[in-house]
């Protein structure tokens, strides 16, 4: 795709950070999909080992950006911060050490924007979690750059939190500084979390706009979901392959109410016909599919 042929629309999917390429071969990825946008870790999302900026090839990497006319990217939290739990101090500490690290390094990396999923409160009950989670928000924004926190919105799974948007409007009623918050917008979450977004997506954003204001959504997480809606298990399905569908992920991504919004594709890799044994990113077929509603009826990788 030429660069005057990548829509403005803000389209794009999780990549890759990996190797002598690092964040360039992102932007690399994120190019070969088609994409004008993308989303990535600063580091693998199981653990703490970080390489520092200087090995990330950033400068390379935000000029071939500048030269694509791409789109700012959007940066995810490790999996491993938990500031919802209140049973183990040392977790809460590090969680908090470690996400003022993850901000510092989102902004050195040039982005605005960190997804965080918000929490699990391990047992101790969603009132204690939240209050943690905004205890833990406060001693973060403090100390940390002037990055957005865009909070995930969960699929309920175990102890989760997030899981309603009423959660996420008590977690922005406690933090001090909600001007650094923001949400990301996850639809198989929403969906697996008992929100009805395929039959009425429009009574649900405007649910979601009286709890929090659709002004609050940084970050769209586009996934259909292999569960039934309410299941609160979080299995990731392709575009039109899930119990969502493609015609209401099309209504998501084409929303006139969030032109400027980054949409991110997480959809499940799928075995590679050519190359028994390996499995190919679904991303480069699906970012076309959703810009151009030209989706086969037939699914093209059998």
């Amino acid at each position: 795709m030429n660069p005057s042929d990548i829509p403005i629309l803000p389209l794009g999917s999780h990549v890759s950070m990996s190797g002598r390429e690092m964040m360039l071969g992102s932007v690399r990825e994120a190019l070969s999909y088609g994409a004008n946008t993308f989303m990535l870790y600063t580091g693998a999302p199981q653990n703490t080992r970080r390489k520092p900026l200087s090995e990330m090839r950033l400068e390379e990497a935000h000029a071939l950006m500048a030269a694509q006319h791409m789109q700012p990217f959007v940066v995810h939290a490790p999996y491993i911060i938990n500031l919802a739990n209140t049973l183990n101090a040392e977790t809460y500490r590090l969680s908090v050490e470690f996400l003022i690290q993850e901000l510092i390094r989102t902004d050195g990396m040039g982005s605005r924007i960190l997804i965080l999923h918000p929490g699990s409160h391990v047992g101790a009950g969603a009132a204690a979690g939240i209050e943690s989670i905004a205890k833990g928000l406060n001693d973060v924004l403090s100390a940390s750059p002037n990055v957005l926190v865009a909070l995930e919105t969960m699929s309920g799974k175990g102890s989760e939190l997030g899981r309603s948007f009423e959660e996420l409007a008590a977690i922005y009623d406690r933090v001090q500084r909600p001007e650094r918050l923001r949400i990301c917008f996850d639809t198989c979450h929403v969906h697996d979390a008992g929100y009805d977004i395929v039959h009425d997506p429009e009574g649900v954003l405007a649910e979601f706009h009286r709890l929090l204001g659709k002004e609050q959504i940084a970050v769209f997480h586009i996934n259909d979901s292999k569960n039934e809606r309410g299941a609160a298990k979080d299995r990731h399905a392709d575009i039109g392959e899930g119990k969502i569908g493609f015609e209401t992920l099309y209504w998501f991504v084409h929303h006139p109410d969030f032109p400027d919004v980054p949409r991110i594709l997480e959809t499940p890799w799928y075995p590679d016909p050519e190359h028994p044994g390996k499995m190919r990113p679904p991303y480069r077929e699906e970012i076309q599919w959703l810009l151009t509603a030209n989706r086969p009826k037939t699914f093209p990788r059998a």
